[in-house]
């Protein structure tokens, strides 16, 4: 698991995640661990994101594809 997933399942508090796993299955999934994401993507990899956005993804993967497309603009 590269070190994104390993982020995100520490985030979620999990053990490990999948990219194909929905982001609102994990018992942790509310406004502070959204407000953990942003904090995450901005400390990491320099780019801001909104709760919006985040919530408008539907899976890790999806998460993953719009931090990528956030750090190329």
């Amino acid at each position: 698991m590269d070190k994104f997933e390993s982020s995100i399942a520490q985030i979620l508090e999990v053990d490990e995640v999948s990219l194909n796993d929905e982001l609102e299955s994990f018992d942790a999934w509310d406004s502070m661990t959204i407000l953990s994401i942003i904090a995450f993507c901005y400390d990491e990899y320099n780019t801001s994101l909104d709760a919006n956005e985040i919530k408008s993804v539907k899976t890790i993967l999806g998460l993953k594809k719009l931090i990528e497309g956030k750090k190329l603009v």
